[in-house]
Formats: C-alpha cells, structure tokens, sequence
C-alpha cells in the first residue's frame, strides 16, 4: 500500500495488501496450473513421440531380434499411462480450479470492503463483521466441494493471520473520491488491462496452433494420395502426422483458445462501459451496486460461463 501526498491522500492498493490467505490460495493455483499443464503436455508430447518411432523406416536391433525402436515406442506409450496415473493421483487440475476460485473470491470480497462495495456500503452497522461472516460464508461453501482450507493445518501459519488487513482499513476509511479513484485505476483498469492481454495472447496462440494443424493435415493428406498411388511406399508418415495434428488440435481445445478470445473480449468491453459510468454517472449512492455488479463481471465463474456458451 502506498500513500501518495495530497488533498485527499491518495491510495495505491494492490495485491500484496491483501490477506495472507489470499497469497497462499493464489501460489497454489499457480503450483498447481503448471502441474496440470505440464501433465499434459508431457502426455500428448510422448504420444507423437510413440507414434514417431513406430513409423521410423528402419529398426535398430539389438542381438538379433530385440527391436530397439519398438521398445522406445512402447517406453513411451508407457510413460503416457504413468503420467495419466500420476495426474489422477494428485489432482492437480481439481486443485488448480480450486485455489484459484479461492484466490479471486478473497480478492473479490477484499476489494468489496475496502471500497464499500455491496453489501459492505456506509450503512452496514459492523462491515468487518459481515465481511468475515460472508468470506467464511463462501469458503466454507469452497472447503464442500474439496478445497483445503490451509488455517486447518498448523503448519502453514496462518491460522492467526487476519483476513482484515490495514491497508484494507485505511482505503475504507478514505473519501468516496479517494475511494472510487483506487478502485478504478488499480482494480478496474488493471482488470482491463489483463483481459486485453489475454485475448492478444489467445489470438497469437490460435494463429499458431490452426496453421500447425492446417500444415500437418495437408502432408499427410499429401503422403495419403501418394500411397493411394502407389507413390513413396517406402515413406509411411501419413500415421505420425495424423497423431502429430490431433495432438495439436488436443492442446489448443485444452487451453480453450478460441472460445476465451470471445469471453475476454466480452468482459473487457463490459470493464469499459463500467469503467466510463464509473467516471461519469455513479453516484456515492450508487457506488456499492456498480462495485458488486463489476465484481461479478471479473470472477472466473462469469468468464467461464462465456467460454461454454461460445465454445
């Protein structure tokens, strides 16, 4: 948090003002994406590598009849199975999607308060205690459908940590001006800022991933009219590229490119028309319902909501 002189005493926050709770819940769902992104990767990479060997035009013996090759495509066929084995041991997608629901609904809930957003407005008679009634409120919902609540554990240290932190307490305490200045800029703007970031990334990585596709899907077609003809007999590639193209078309569907270039588009332009009322039209007594209704459009459960309806 950062105080920057003036009449009003204005306000940076930013995520190192939130909670402890927050920080573990985010550092895990981090953890736990790579985990989850890596499985698969490794798992689509060793298949093409299967298939790879498989249609390799000559095989390396060993005393006579081993086929070395053979066994390197069937090593690696194998190491699929292990990394699917250890991918459903460990959860790491579950847990990826849980933290991370965790994270933003903390996130959410902090910068509610801090600001007097809905319910946590002026008129509440104990903000701090309604904010700690629905934050346990929602988490408890979060700990039924498998998140692990880390102040359960006496080890992590956080069982003392206050969910209220003073930063928190000091932007509520500032002037709607100063207030509503805070929550555009660094919540707002920086919302904005990530979405549009998000959809440039998107766009390159659907450009990348549809042309490899178009590319593999054109040899082996190629290869495929060639057999057909009894051309290059001695060239069977036709498999490896079919196996090579899926396994793109499987890594572009698993991150969901092109459906959360439509999301993100969709919630960005919604951050500007809220951003522009914002600035413009909200009134004190307004605030708290555009601060919930803006809350609601960034939460991951309404962008993935939009991702289903335009995949």
């Amino acid at each position: 948090m950062t105080a920057i002189p003036g009449p009003l005493q204005s306000m940076v926050f930013r995520n190192a003002d939130l909670p402890g709770l927050f920080h573990h819940a985010d550092s895990l769902a981090i953890g736990r994406q790579r985990a989850a992104v890596n499985g698969t990767r490794w798992q689509l990479c060793l298949l093409v590598v299967g298939a790879a060997l498989a249609a390799l035009p000559w095989k390396m013996t060993l005393g006579g009849d081993f086929q070395l090759t053979s066994a390197l495509s069937a090593l690696a066929y194998a190491g699929v199975l292990a990394v699917s084995f250890r991918a459903t041991r460990g959860h790491a997608k579950s847990h990826w999607q849980l933290n991370r629901s965790a994270a933003e609904f903390i996130k959410s809930m902090c910068w509610r308060y801090a600001v007097h957003g809905a319910p946590f407005d002026s008129q509440a008679a104990d903000p701090e205690g309604l904010f700690t009634s629905r934050l346990e409120e929602g988490l408890r919902e979060l700990r039924r459908v498998g998140w692990r609540d880390p102040r359960e554990d006496p080890a992590s240290g956080l069982a003392d940590v206050p969910l209220v932190t003073a930063p928190m307490r000091e932007l509520r305490a500032k002037a709607f001006a100063v207030r509503k200045e805070t929550y555009v800029r660094d919540r707002l703007i920086e919302q904005r800022n990530w979405y549009r970031r998000r959809q440039e990334a998107s766009r390159r990585a659907t450009a990348l991933w549809t042309s490899a596709i178009t590319l593999l899907t054109v040899l082996a077609l190629l290869f495929a009219t060639l057999h057909m003809f009894g051309a290059a007999q001695g060239v069977k590639v036709a498999g490896l590229l079919s196996a090579a193209a899926a396994a793109c078309l499987a890594w572009s569907e698993i991150r969901r490119h092109q459906p959360l270039i439509s999301a993100h588009s969709l919630v960005e332009q919604d951050l500007k028309a809220m951003h522009v009322a914002m600035e413009n039209t909200v009134s004190e007594r307004e605030w708290p319902a555009a601060v919930y209704e803006t809350e609601r459009v960034v939460s991951p459960q309404h962008t993935d909501w939009l991702a289903r309806l335009r995949s």
